[in-house]
Protein backbone atom coordinates (compact mmCIF):
# COMPACT_ATOMS: atom_id res chain seq x y z
CA UNK A 1 0.00 0.00 0.00
CA UNK A 2 2.14 2.94 -1.30
CA UNK A 3 -0.53 4.69 -2.81
CA UNK A 4 0.47 7.92 -0.90
CA UNK A 5 3.68 9.01 -1.40
CA UNK A 6 6.35 11.51 0.29
CA UNK A 7 9.80 11.91 -0.86
CA UNK A 8 12.86 13.52 0.84
CA UNK A 9 15.57 14.80 -1.41
CA UNK A 10 18.72 14.78 0.06
CA UNK A 11 21.55 17.63 0.39
CA UNK A 12 23.88 15.50 1.67
CA UNK A 13 22.58 16.12 5.77
CA UNK A 14 23.05 14.14 8.63
CA UNK A 15 19.46 13.48 9.48
CA UNK A 16 18.28 12.28 5.53
CA UNK A 17 17.27 8.94 6.63
CA UNK A 18 15.42 10.47 10.35
CA UNK A 19 13.17 12.61 8.39
CA UNK A 20 12.11 9.41 6.67
CA UNK A 21 11.28 7.64 9.81
CA UNK A 22 9.13 10.49 10.89
CA UNK A 23 7.04 10.71 7.81
CA UNK A 24 6.51 6.85 8.35
CA UNK A 25 5.56 7.65 11.86
CA UNK A 26 2.37 9.57 10.55
CA UNK A 27 2.00 6.22 8.22
CA UNK A 28 2.87 7.77 5.24
CA UNK A 29 5.30 5.56 3.18
CA UNK A 30 8.47 7.79 2.15
CA UNK A 31 11.64 7.79 0.46
CA UNK A 32 14.94 9.35 0.16
CA UNK A 33 16.22 10.58 -3.36
CA UNK A 34 19.60 12.59 -4.06
CA UNK A 35 19.25 16.09 -5.48
CA UNK A 36 20.56 14.75 -8.27
CA UNK A 37 16.99 13.22 -9.06
CA UNK A 38 15.64 14.58 -11.93
CA UNK A 39 12.42 16.38 -12.00
CA UNK A 40 10.66 13.94 -14.72
CA UNK A 41 10.97 11.02 -11.90
CA UNK A 42 9.58 13.17 -9.70
CA UNK A 43 6.38 14.17 -11.93
CA UNK A 44 6.40 10.57 -12.45
CA UNK A 45 5.92 9.32 -8.85
CA UNK A 46 3.45 11.82 -8.21
CA UNK A 47 3.88 12.51 -4.49
CA UNK A 48 2.20 14.24 -2.25
CA UNK A 49 4.78 16.65 -0.30
CA UNK A 50 8.46 16.47 -0.74
CA UNK A 51 10.72 17.51 1.89
CA UNK A 52 14.08 19.24 1.34
CA UNK A 53 17.05 18.15 3.87
CA UNK A 54 19.73 19.79 5.99
CA UNK A 55 23.41 19.69 4.44
CA UNK A 56 26.86 21.23 5.14
CA UNK A 57 26.96 23.59 1.99
CA UNK A 58 26.11 27.00 1.91
CA UNK A 59 23.41 27.72 -1.07
CA UNK A 60 24.86 31.01 -2.10
CA UNK A 61 28.24 28.84 -3.13
CA UNK A 62 28.55 28.19 -6.40
CA UNK A 63 29.17 24.51 -6.00
CA UNK A 64 27.00 23.88 -3.78
CA UNK A 65 23.65 21.65 -4.20
CA UNK A 66 20.95 23.05 -5.56
CA UNK A 67 17.74 22.51 -7.48
CA UNK A 68 15.62 24.14 -10.16
CA UNK A 69 12.94 26.14 -9.51
CA UNK A 70 10.40 24.22 -11.39
CA UNK A 71 10.42 21.94 -8.49
CA UNK A 72 8.24 24.79 -6.32
CA UNK A 73 6.12 25.11 -9.50
CA UNK A 74 4.52 21.16 -9.41
CA UNK A 75 1.48 22.47 -7.07
CA UNK A 76 2.82 19.42 -4.38
CA UNK A 77 3.68 21.04 -0.93
CA UNK A 78 7.41 21.75 -0.17
CA UNK A 79 8.95 21.71 2.76
CA UNK A 80 12.27 22.69 3.49
CA UNK A 81 14.65 21.96 6.59
CA UNK A 82 17.56 23.60 7.41
CA UNK A 83 19.81 24.04 4.32
CA UNK A 84 16.87 23.03 2.36
CA UNK A 85 14.99 26.12 3.73
CA UNK A 86 17.55 28.54 2.82
CA UNK A 87 17.55 26.62 -0.66
CA UNK A 88 13.93 27.18 -0.89
CA UNK A 89 14.64 31.19 -0.84
CA UNK A 90 17.47 31.74 -2.38
CA UNK A 91 16.40 29.84 -5.58
CA UNK A 92 12.80 31.79 -5.32
CA UNK A 93 14.44 35.09 -5.12
CA UNK A 94 15.07 35.63 -0.98
CA UNK A 95 18.74 35.95 0.48
CA UNK A 96 20.61 33.87 2.58
CA UNK A 97 23.77 35.51 4.04
CA UNK A 98 26.59 34.26 6.86
CA UNK A 99 25.32 34.99 10.05
CA UNK A 100 26.93 37.11 12.81
CA UNK A 101 25.72 34.69 15.36
CA UNK A 102 25.53 31.11 14.34
CA UNK A 103 23.15 29.30 16.44
CA UNK A 104 23.47 25.82 17.70
CA UNK A 105 21.41 23.29 20.06
CA UNK A 106 18.22 24.08 21.61
CA UNK A 107 16.52 27.44 21.00
CA UNK A 108 13.61 28.77 22.03
CA UNK A 109 11.24 29.42 18.85
CA UNK A 110 8.33 32.14 18.77
CA UNK A 111 5.84 31.28 16.86
CA UNK A 112 4.30 34.87 14.82
CA UNK A 113 1.70 33.10 13.00
CA UNK A 114 -0.40 31.33 14.93
CA UNK A 115 -2.66 30.48 12.54
CA UNK A 116 -0.34 28.30 10.01
CA UNK A 117 -1.09 25.14 9.20
CA UNK A 118 2.45 23.83 10.48
CA UNK A 119 2.04 25.57 13.77
CA UNK A 120 -1.66 23.99 14.69
CA UNK A 121 -1.46 22.26 17.89
CA UNK A 122 1.99 23.85 18.80
CA UNK A 123 3.18 26.15 21.54
CA UNK A 124 3.68 29.99 20.98
CA UNK A 125 7.09 29.32 22.24
CA UNK A 126 8.70 25.90 21.94
CA UNK A 127 11.95 24.45 22.14
CA UNK A 128 13.71 23.36 18.84
CA UNK A 129 17.05 22.46 17.60
CA UNK A 130 19.25 24.56 15.48
CA UNK A 131 22.41 23.88 13.47
CA UNK A 132 22.66 26.75 11.01
CA UNK A 133 26.20 29.37 10.47
CA UNK A 134 24.21 30.67 7.71
CA UNK A 135 20.32 32.84 7.91
CA UNK A 136 17.35 33.73 5.83
CA UNK A 137 17.62 37.74 6.07
CA UNK A 138 15.26 38.52 3.56
CA UNK A 139 12.21 36.00 2.40
CA UNK A 140 11.18 35.45 -1.18
CA UNK A 141 8.46 36.94 -2.92
CA UNK A 142 4.98 35.94 -1.88
CA UNK A 143 6.78 34.51 1.44
CA UNK A 144 5.77 35.93 5.10
CA UNK A 145 7.63 35.50 7.84
CA UNK A 146 5.56 32.75 10.63
CA UNK A 147 8.58 32.23 13.65
CA UNK A 148 11.88 33.81 14.90
CA UNK A 149 14.17 33.51 17.57
CA UNK A 150 16.18 35.87 19.43
CA UNK A 151 19.34 35.60 16.96
CA UNK A 152 17.35 34.49 14.14
CA UNK A 153 14.66 36.86 11.96
CA UNK A 154 13.41 34.08 10.06
CA UNK A 155 12.96 30.53 11.83
CA UNK A 156 10.11 29.75 9.53
CA UNK A 157 8.93 31.38 6.76
CA UNK A 158 5.98 30.30 4.00
CA UNK A 159 3.62 30.88 1.12
CA UNK A 160 0.55 29.38 2.31
CA UNK A 161 -1.27 29.66 -0.96
CA UNK A 162 1.21 27.68 -2.83
CA UNK A 163 2.37 25.23 0.34
CA UNK A 164 5.76 26.18 0.42
CA UNK A 165 7.16 26.38 3.66
CA UNK A 166 10.69 26.79 5.10
CA UNK A 167 12.08 25.99 8.55
CA UNK A 168 15.26 26.64 9.50
CA UNK A 169 16.03 24.86 12.94
CA UNK A 170 15.63 20.56 12.79
CA UNK A 171 12.26 19.40 13.67
CA UNK A 172 13.12 15.51 12.83
CA UNK A 173 15.15 15.22 15.68
CA UNK A 174 14.13 14.36 19.59
CA UNK A 175 15.71 17.64 20.37
CA UNK A 176 12.73 20.12 18.94
CA UNK A 177 10.06 18.76 21.62
CA UNK A 178 6.85 19.77 19.18
CA UNK A 179 9.29 18.69 15.73
CA UNK A 180 7.17 15.73 15.59
CA UNK A 181 3.33 17.64 15.66
CA UNK A 182 5.17 19.85 12.91
CA UNK A 183 5.96 17.17 10.34
CA UNK A 184 2.52 15.94 10.81
CA UNK A 185 1.01 19.02 10.38
CA UNK A 186 2.60 19.09 7.08
CA UNK A 187 2.42 15.72 5.64
CA UNK A 188 -1.34 15.10 6.83
CA UNK A 189 -2.72 18.60 7.27
CA UNK A 190 -0.53 20.63 4.42
CA UNK A 191 0.00 17.34 2.19
CA UNK A 192 -3.61 15.86 2.97
CA UNK A 193 -2.09 12.41 2.86
CA UNK A 194 -4.58 9.92 4.81
CA UNK A 195 -2.19 8.47 6.84
CA UNK A 196 -2.81 4.33 6.20
CA UNK A 197 0.53 3.07 5.67
CA UNK A 198 0.35 0.67 8.22
CA UNK A 199 2.25 -2.66 8.93
CA UNK A 200 -0.57 -5.04 8.18
CA UNK A 201 -1.21 -3.78 5.31
CA UNK A 202 2.70 -3.71 4.14
CA UNK A 203 2.84 -7.20 5.18
CA UNK A 204 -0.01 -7.92 2.87
CA UNK A 205 0.74 -6.18 0.06
CA UNK A 206 4.44 -7.44 -0.13
CA UNK A 207 3.19 -10.98 0.25
CA UNK A 208 1.01 -10.34 -3.14
CA UNK A 209 3.77 -8.17 -4.71
CA UNK A 210 5.89 -11.75 -4.12
CA UNK A 211 3.72 -13.92 -5.22
CA UNK A 212 2.72 -11.85 -8.99
CA UNK A 213 6.56 -11.67 -9.36
CA UNK A 214 7.82 -14.91 -8.27
CA UNK A 215 4.65 -17.13 -9.71
CA UNK A 216 5.57 -20.45 -9.78
CA UNK A 217 9.35 -20.02 -9.44
CA UNK A 218 11.88 -21.43 -7.27
CA UNK A 219 13.37 -18.69 -4.50
CA UNK A 220 16.97 -19.49 -2.45
CA UNK A 221 17.47 -17.92 1.10
CA UNK A 222 20.76 -17.61 2.75
CA UNK A 223 19.24 -17.48 6.82
CA UNK A 224 21.55 -16.48 9.27
CA UNK A 225 19.32 -16.10 12.18
CA UNK A 226 19.12 -12.96 12.44
CA UNK A 227 16.11 -10.33 12.35
CA UNK A 228 16.76 -9.48 8.53
CA UNK A 229 16.93 -12.57 7.21
CA UNK A 230 13.93 -14.06 9.68
CA UNK A 231 11.44 -11.75 8.37
CA UNK A 232 12.50 -11.93 4.66
CA UNK A 233 11.98 -16.07 5.46
CA UNK A 234 8.57 -15.47 7.30
CA UNK A 235 7.43 -13.12 4.38
CA UNK A 236 8.54 -15.33 1.47
CA UNK A 237 7.24 -18.14 3.34
CA UNK A 238 3.84 -16.75 3.70
CA UNK A 239 3.88 -15.72 0.06
CA UNK A 240 4.94 -18.71 -1.79
CA UNK A 241 5.88 -21.64 0.83
CA UNK A 242 7.71 -24.65 -0.35
CA UNK A 243 9.00 -22.75 -2.99
CA UNK A 244 11.43 -21.37 -0.75
CA UNK A 245 14.73 -22.61 0.14
CA UNK A 246 16.75 -20.78 3.17
CA UNK A 247 20.04 -22.53 3.94
CA UNK A 248 20.79 -21.89 7.52
CA UNK A 249 25.21 -22.05 8.21
CA UNK A 250 25.64 -22.89 11.48
CA UNK A 251 29.47 -22.19 12.01
CA UNK A 252 29.23 -22.91 15.90
CA UNK A 253 29.90 -19.11 16.74
CA UNK A 254 26.43 -18.24 17.53
CA UNK A 255 25.32 -17.85 20.94
CA UNK A 256 24.27 -20.85 23.16
CA UNK A 257 21.18 -22.34 22.10
CA UNK A 258 20.75 -20.18 18.85
CA UNK A 259 20.96 -22.48 16.23
CA UNK A 260 18.35 -25.05 17.68
CA UNK A 261 16.51 -21.61 18.24
CA UNK A 262 16.20 -21.04 14.52
CA UNK A 263 15.57 -24.66 13.32
CA UNK A 264 12.78 -24.42 16.02
CA UNK A 265 10.93 -21.53 13.99
CA UNK A 266 11.89 -22.32 10.55
CA UNK A 267 12.79 -25.94 10.49
CA UNK A 268 10.31 -29.45 10.36
CA UNK A 269 7.15 -28.70 12.92
CA UNK A 270 8.03 -25.07 12.71
CA UNK A 271 5.50 -22.35 12.26
CA UNK A 272 6.80 -21.79 8.67
CA UNK A 273 5.54 -23.48 4.99
CA UNK A 274 9.29 -24.21 3.90
CA UNK A 275 12.54 -26.03 3.13
CA UNK A 276 15.15 -25.46 5.50
CA UNK A 277 18.89 -26.68 5.14
CA UNK A 278 20.77 -26.82 8.14
CA UNK A 279 24.40 -27.25 7.76
CA UNK A 280 26.14 -28.12 10.58
CA UNK A 281 29.33 -27.26 10.08
CA UNK A 282 30.90 -26.40 13.35
CA UNK A 283 34.32 -28.41 13.08
CA UNK A 284 34.87 -27.48 9.67
CA UNK A 285 35.14 -23.73 11.21
CA UNK A 286 37.01 -24.80 14.21
CA UNK A 287 39.85 -26.60 12.15
CA UNK A 288 39.91 -23.68 9.40
CA UNK A 289 40.47 -21.47 12.49
CA UNK A 290 42.86 -23.38 14.73
CA UNK A 291 46.19 -21.23 15.66
CA UNK A 292 44.70 -18.48 13.83
CA UNK A 293 44.66 -15.08 16.16
CA UNK A 294 44.67 -12.35 14.08
CA UNK A 295 41.33 -10.69 14.15
CA UNK A 296 40.95 -9.43 10.78
CA UNK A 297 42.22 -13.20 9.31
CA UNK A 298 39.81 -14.91 11.24
CA UNK A 299 36.88 -12.66 10.13
CA UNK A 300 38.08 -13.71 6.38
CA UNK A 301 38.04 -17.26 6.81
CA UNK A 302 34.58 -16.87 8.76
CA UNK A 303 33.47 -15.20 5.59
CA UNK A 304 34.98 -16.97 3.19
CA UNK A 305 34.04 -20.24 4.83
CA UNK A 306 30.28 -19.00 4.79
CA UNK A 307 30.58 -18.54 1.01
CA UNK A 308 32.01 -21.99 0.11
CA UNK A 309 29.44 -23.46 2.41
CA UNK A 310 26.71 -22.29 0.42
CA UNK A 311 27.82 -22.30 -2.69
CA UNK A 312 27.82 -26.26 -1.92
CA UNK A 313 24.26 -26.28 -0.59
CA UNK A 314 23.60 -24.14 -3.61
CA UNK A 315 25.01 -26.53 -6.30
CA UNK A 316 22.99 -29.32 -4.66
CA UNK A 317 19.50 -27.58 -5.19
CA UNK A 318 20.78 -26.52 -9.02
CA UNK A 319 18.70 -23.53 -11.01
CA UNK A 320 16.68 -20.89 -8.99
CA UNK A 321 14.75 -18.47 -9.99
CA UNK A 322 15.45 -15.57 -7.40
CA UNK A 323 18.36 -15.14 -4.74
CA UNK A 324 16.58 -13.87 -2.18
CA UNK A 325 18.15 -11.30 0.31
CA UNK A 326 17.53 -9.51 3.89
CA UNK A 327 18.40 -6.11 2.79
CA UNK A 328 16.42 -3.32 4.65
CA UNK A 329 16.46 0.38 3.73
CA UNK A 330 19.56 1.72 5.88
CA UNK A 331 21.57 -0.93 3.81
CA UNK A 332 20.49 0.85 0.76
CA UNK A 333 21.13 4.60 1.17
CA UNK A 334 24.22 3.91 2.88
CA UNK A 335 25.34 2.06 -0.53
CA UNK A 336 24.69 5.16 -2.65
CA UNK A 337 21.68 3.98 -4.30
CA UNK A 338 19.37 6.13 -2.20
CA UNK A 339 20.95 9.57 -0.30
CA UNK A 340 23.66 11.76 -0.80
CA UNK A 341 24.52 12.10 2.29
CA UNK A 342 25.99 8.32 3.56
CA UNK A 343 29.31 7.65 2.80
CA UNK A 344 29.64 4.92 -0.24
CA UNK A 345 30.69 1.58 1.02
CA UNK A 346 29.99 -1.91 -0.37
CA UNK A 347 27.48 -3.95 2.04
CA UNK A 348 27.27 -7.41 2.10
CA UNK A 349 23.28 -7.14 0.92
CA UNK A 350 24.02 -4.93 -1.97
CA UNK A 351 25.57 -4.97 -4.77
CA UNK A 352 27.57 -7.73 -3.99
CA UNK A 353 25.51 -10.93 -5.29
CA UNK A 354 27.30 -14.08 -5.39
CA UNK A 355 28.63 -15.26 -8.92
CA UNK A 356 28.23 -18.89 -8.13
CA UNK A 357 24.39 -18.78 -7.51
CA UNK A 358 22.54 -19.81 -10.82
CA UNK A 359 19.40 -17.14 -10.14
CA UNK A 360 17.85 -14.75 -12.61
CA UNK A 361 16.98 -11.68 -10.16
CA UNK A 362 17.41 -10.83 -6.75
CA UNK A 363 14.49 -10.41 -4.25
CA UNK A 364 14.53 -8.12 -1.67
CA UNK A 365 11.13 -7.97 0.66
CA UNK A 366 12.49 -5.69 3.07
CA UNK A 367 14.33 -3.06 1.22
CA UNK A 368 12.07 -0.51 1.81
CA UNK A 369 11.98 -0.61 5.56
CA UNK A 370 13.69 0.61 8.70
CA UNK A 371 14.96 -1.66 11.37
CA UNK A 372 12.27 -0.80 13.78
CA UNK A 373 9.71 -1.54 11.11
CA UNK A 374 11.36 -4.65 9.98
CA UNK A 375 10.60 -5.71 13.40
CA UNK A 376 6.72 -4.71 13.70
CA UNK A 377 6.50 -7.11 10.06
CA UNK A 378 8.12 -9.49 12.25
CA UNK A 379 5.96 -9.81 15.07
CA UNK A 380 2.87 -9.03 12.58
CA UNK A 381 4.02 -12.31 11.07
CA UNK A 382 4.55 -14.21 14.24
CA UNK A 383 8.29 -14.60 14.15
CA UNK A 384 8.57 -15.10 18.14
CA UNK A 385 9.92 -11.66 20.33
CA UNK A 386 12.84 -13.44 21.00
CA UNK A 387 14.12 -13.44 17.38
CA UNK A 388 12.33 -10.57 16.21
CA UNK A 389 14.46 -8.78 19.19
CA UNK A 390 17.38 -9.95 18.86
CA UNK A 391 20.57 -7.94 19.53
CA UNK A 392 22.69 -6.98 16.82
CA UNK A 393 25.37 -9.74 16.22
CA UNK A 394 27.97 -9.65 14.10
CA UNK A 395 28.56 -11.96 10.96
CA UNK A 396 31.53 -13.45 12.28
CA UNK A 397 29.39 -14.11 15.62
CA UNK A 398 31.94 -15.16 18.50
CA UNK A 399 34.59 -15.82 16.54
CA UNK A 400 35.42 -11.63 16.99
CA UNK A 401 34.42 -11.84 20.89
CA UNK A 402 36.76 -14.58 21.29
CA UNK A 403 39.99 -12.85 21.58
CA UNK A 404 43.16 -14.85 19.88
CA UNK A 405 42.08 -18.44 18.56
CA UNK A 406 39.13 -19.77 18.45
CA UNK A 407 38.66 -23.42 20.08
CA UNK A 408 35.63 -25.35 20.67
CA UNK A 409 36.11 -24.79 24.22
CA UNK A 410 36.62 -21.08 24.23
CA UNK A 411 33.25 -21.28 22.17
CA UNK A 412 31.61 -22.81 25.29
CA UNK A 413 33.23 -20.76 27.65
CA UNK A 414 32.04 -17.18 26.32
CA UNK A 415 28.23 -19.21 25.05
CA UNK A 416 27.67 -20.43 29.17
CA UNK A 417 28.88 -16.82 30.18
CA UNK A 418 27.06 -14.98 27.76
CA UNK A 419 23.97 -16.84 28.63
CA UNK A 420 24.28 -16.20 32.45
CA UNK A 421 24.55 -12.51 31.94
CA UNK A 422 22.17 -12.03 29.03
CA UNK A 423 19.48 -13.99 31.93
CA UNK A 424 20.46 -11.91 34.74
CA UNK A 425 20.16 -8.61 32.42
CA UNK A 426 16.46 -9.96 31.34
CA UNK A 427 15.55 -10.87 35.37
CA UNK A 428 16.68 -7.51 36.59
CA UNK A 429 14.52 -5.99 33.75
CA UNK A 430 17.26 -4.04 31.92
CA UNK A 431 17.14 -5.56 28.27
CA UNK A 432 14.57 -3.10 26.95
CA UNK A 433 17.16 -0.35 28.20
CA UNK A 434 20.48 -1.65 26.81
CA UNK A 435 21.29 -1.18 23.35
CA UNK A 436 23.59 -3.88 23.24
CA UNK A 437 24.95 -6.43 25.93
CA UNK A 438 27.32 -9.71 25.69
CA UNK A 439 30.56 -11.23 27.48
CA UNK A 440 33.93 -11.78 25.53
CA UNK A 441 36.37 -14.02 26.60
CA UNK A 442 39.89 -12.03 26.63
CA UNK A 443 42.84 -14.04 25.93
CA UNK A 444 43.86 -12.87 29.51
CA UNK A 445 44.91 -16.16 32.09
CA UNK A 446 45.69 -15.40 36.02
CA UNK A 447 46.20 -17.01 38.96
CA UNK A 448 42.94 -16.82 41.09
CA UNK A 449 41.39 -19.21 44.37
CA UNK A 450 38.39 -22.05 44.13
CA UNK A 451 38.28 -23.50 47.26
CA UNK A 452 41.92 -24.94 48.70
CA UNK A 453 42.95 -24.72 44.98
CA UNK A 454 44.68 -22.31 42.95
CA UNK A 455 43.65 -22.08 39.71
CA UNK A 456 45.08 -20.28 36.41
CA UNK A 457 42.03 -19.43 34.19
CA UNK A 458 40.06 -17.19 31.78
CA UNK A 459 39.17 -13.70 32.54
CA UNK A 460 35.53 -13.19 30.93
CA UNK A 461 34.83 -9.30 29.93
CA UNK A 462 31.31 -8.01 30.07
CA UNK A 463 29.81 -5.38 27.88
CA UNK A 464 27.04 -3.23 27.60
CA UNK A 465 26.20 -0.10 26.06
CA UNK A 466 23.19 2.69 25.27
CA UNK A 467 23.27 4.05 21.52
CA UNK A 468 21.02 5.60 18.77
CA UNK A 469 22.69 5.35 16.07
CA UNK A 470 25.75 2.32 16.90
CA UNK A 471 27.89 5.49 15.58
CA UNK A 472 28.96 6.66 19.15
CA UNK A 473 28.57 4.73 22.62
CA UNK A 474 28.42 5.04 26.13
CA UNK A 475 28.64 2.22 28.69
CA UNK A 476 25.59 1.49 30.46
CA UNK A 477 25.21 2.01 33.98
CA UNK A 478 24.15 -1.79 35.33
CA UNK A 479 24.01 -2.05 39.16
CA UNK A 480 26.68 -2.80 41.08
CA UNK A 481 24.35 -5.81 42.59
CA UNK A 482 23.40 -6.99 39.54
CA UNK A 483 26.95 -6.99 37.99
CA UNK A 484 28.07 -9.04 41.45
CA UNK A 485 25.55 -11.68 40.53
CA UNK A 486 26.73 -12.06 37.35
CA UNK A 487 29.96 -12.16 38.33
CA UNK A 488 29.74 -15.21 41.14
CA UNK A 489 27.24 -17.09 38.21
CA UNK A 490 29.78 -17.04 35.58
CA UNK A 491 32.25 -18.24 38.35
CA UNK A 492 30.74 -20.76 40.00
CA UNK A 493 29.21 -22.23 36.66
CA UNK A 494 31.44 -21.73 33.91
CA UNK A 495 34.55 -24.51 33.80
CA UNK A 496 37.88 -22.01 32.59
CA UNK A 497 37.00 -18.64 34.11
CA UNK A 498 38.61 -17.39 37.57
CA UNK A 499 37.44 -13.10 36.98
CA UNK A 500 34.94 -11.24 35.61
CA UNK A 501 35.06 -8.01 33.92
CA UNK A 502 32.88 -4.71 32.90
CA UNK A 503 34.20 -2.90 30.57
CA UNK A 504 33.19 0.83 30.93
CA UNK A 505 35.03 2.21 27.26
CA UNK A 506 32.79 4.65 25.33
CA UNK A 507 32.70 4.70 21.03
CA UNK A 508 35.08 6.32 20.31
CA UNK A 509 37.71 5.76 21.56
CA UNK A 510 36.61 2.12 21.92
CA UNK A 511 34.24 0.18 19.28
CA UNK A 512 31.42 -2.11 20.53
CA UNK A 513 32.68 -5.28 19.77
CA UNK A 514 35.79 -6.64 20.72
CA UNK A 515 37.38 -7.16 17.61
Amino acid sequence: MKNELVIVIDFGGQYNQLVARRVRECNVYCEIYSYKIDIEKIKAMNPKGIILTGGPNSCYEPDSPTYSKELFELGIPVLGLCYGAQLMQHVLGGKVEKAEVSEYGKTEVLVDKKDSKIFQDVSEKTICWMSHTDYISQVAPGFEISAHTADCPVATAENAEKSLYAIQFHPEVLHTVEGKTMLSNFVLGVCGCAGDWKMDAFVESTIKEIREKVGDGKVLLALSGGVDSSVAAGLLSRAIGKQLTCVFVDHGLLRKDEGDEVEGVFGEGGQFDLNFIRVNAQQRYYDKLAGVTEPEAKRKIIGEEFIRIFEEEAKKIGAVDFLAQGTIYPDVVESGLGGESAVIKSHHNVGGLPDFVDFKEIIEPLRDLFKDEVRQAGLQLGIPEKLVFRQPFPGPGLGIRIIGEVTEEKVKIVQDADAIYREEIAKAGLDKEINQYFAALTNMRSVGVMGDFRTYDYAVALRAVKTIDFMTAEASEIPYEVLNKVMNRIINEVKGVNRVMYDLTSKPPGTIEFE
